[in-house]
């Protein structure tokens, strides 16, 4: 009854927009075709924000309306000319169906495939062990070797499984601690944070990342994002790592626990570990070789499904709702974008008068606090379109630019971590019953308040320096 209550709530309006006169609309001389993309855009933000059915589900519903309703291949009596309103431009539907071979999409591929070839040959948790065992002397350098070691893997692999690979890693580590001591609730904080924070780094760390990169004007490779990234994850990780230490001291001196590693030494698994840093090495040097980090992802793919390190079992482990919510993004972002309707939007919203700063300040603002009540891929979805067409449509925003404004929007998107619906980190270290909601709200609004002044003055610098 509820999910039926939050359908009609997030129906109802769209349904007014598509029927409304085309004199009430906020825009000027809007046609028939962008009057159907305004009622798609309300209607994918309330169902991502309501979620009566699950968000993969709106985005597939997104472009089957938008091939239905806009594309040139649309149903025919909607694609009349009106008398009393311009039918407009028809999107090409080979461009929104495109959306799902997207160059994002294949990068997220990629990175999909090294993390199953990974934990299926658990490369993931013996380098976890391994890597965790230089900080196993205290209780406050295990904190900060959790954290350093849970960003790490989040920056290449789902932030989920990297959650769920660092409990089952650190259970014995609890219970050494005593489940209910202040300083495992304090440990069990680190993950969740470190692996929403740690997707920051990289371009496939978190789909914002890649979202952003679609409407940049000249998309950066990978070195040249994480030069730009990682250095603002450890400044976020080690504030909330003196943070929780503040919050949830530790009486003990000393750990006595050894942690194994066993790295498989089969044929298949030595050419896992030699592709996996092959990949990572290419994406880094794309400035020497000229392959882009979209092209060095397909390598995983194919060798890992020539050689059987993948097989046709594994491919279903990965994680498809996900790739179907940034394509429904990225082809309502291309609608938004080639019918012209997100520049009308943001050339409609009150913003001449507003510096800069001001409006780059209040997409970040707006970006978190929706990436605290749903995905910030769906968070992403709908703010990046309106942000590329506000960095371009204000003269305001000439300092800072339209690829330095996404990119800083889009990082926003992962600093919303308040709640245990927040992030799926967030509901797995809640759903382990050792911390509560309002563990979860303090220390998350904390690192995310702290995050959010990082960017500004990030953004300031930016706009300083034009």
């Amino acid at each position: 009854m509820q999910n039926r209550l939050k359908l009609l709530i997030a129906i109802l309006p769209p349904l007014l927009v598509l029927n409304l006169p085309a004199e009430l609309l906020p825009l000027p001389a809007p046609t028939l075709v962008e009057q159907r993309l305004l009622a798609i855009f309300l209607l994918a933000a309330l169902m991502w924000v309501l979620e009566p059915v699950p968000v993969f589900a709106t985005s597939l519903l997104i472009i089957g309306l938008l091939l239905v309703m806009t594309s040139d291949q649309a149903a025919t009596w909607l694609i009349r000319e009106s008398s009393s309103q311009p039918l407009g431009e028809l999107l090409p539907y080979q461009t929104i169906m495109g959306s799902f071979a997207s160059p994002i999409i294949i990068l997220f591929l990629g990175g999909f495939a090294l993390a199953l070839g990974a934990a299926k040959y658990r490369l993931d948790t013996n380098l976890a062990n391994t890597l965790l065992r230089p900080f196993m002397a205290s209780h406050d350098r295990l904190m900060l070797g959790i954290m350093l070691i849970t960003a790490l893997f989040s920056m290449f692999m789902s932030n989920t499984a990297t959650t769920l690979m660092m409990l089952t890693i650190m259970g014995p580590v609890f219970a050494t601690l005593g489940l209910q001591a202040p300083s495992t609730r304090g440990l069990l904080l680190a993950i969740p944070i470190a692996a929403n924070l740690g997707g920051i780094g990289t371009p496939i760390g978190t789909p914002p990342n890649a979202i952003a990169l679609q409407y940049m004007a000249n998309p950066v490779d990978f070195l040249t994002w994480m030069a730009f990234a990682v250095p603002l994850v450890l400044v976020l990780l080690l504030a909330a790592w003196r943070l929780l230490l503040r919050w949830y001291p530790s009486t003990e001196l000393g750990l006595c626990l050894t942690l194994e590693s066993r790295f498989e030494r089969s044929p298949r698994a030595w050419l896992l570990y030699a592709t996996f840093a092959l990949t990572i090495v290419l994406w880094l040097t794309s400035f020497w070789h000229g392959m882009n980090s979209y092209v060095v992802a397909v390598i995983p793919l194919v060798v890992f499904s020539l050689t059987g390190i993948i097989t046709p079992a594994d491919l279903q482990k990965i994680n498809w709702d996900v790739l179907w919510l940034v394509a429904g993004g990225i082809a309502l972002g291309l609608a938004l974008d080639q019918s012209g309707l997100a520049r009308k939007l943001a050339l409609s919203l009150p913003l001449e008068q507003l510096p800069g700063a001001a409006i780059l300040l209040s997409l970040l603002l707006v970006c978190f606090l929706l990436a605290n009540v749903m995905s910030n891929t769906a968070t992403a979805n709908l703010i990046l379109p309106i942000t590329a067409a506000v960095a371009t449509g204000y003269q305001g925003m000439a300092d800072y630019g339209l690829d330095s404004a996404l990119v800083l929007v889009a990082l926003s998107c992962s600093l919303g971590m308040i709640l245990p619906v927040s992030t799926p980190p967030n509901a797995l270290a809640y759903a382990t019953g050792l911390v509560s909601t309002r563990d979860m709200l303090r220390t998350g609004l904390a690192v995310g308040l702290f995050g959010l002044a990082l960017l500004l003055v990030v953004m300031l610098v930016l706009g300083a320096v034009g």
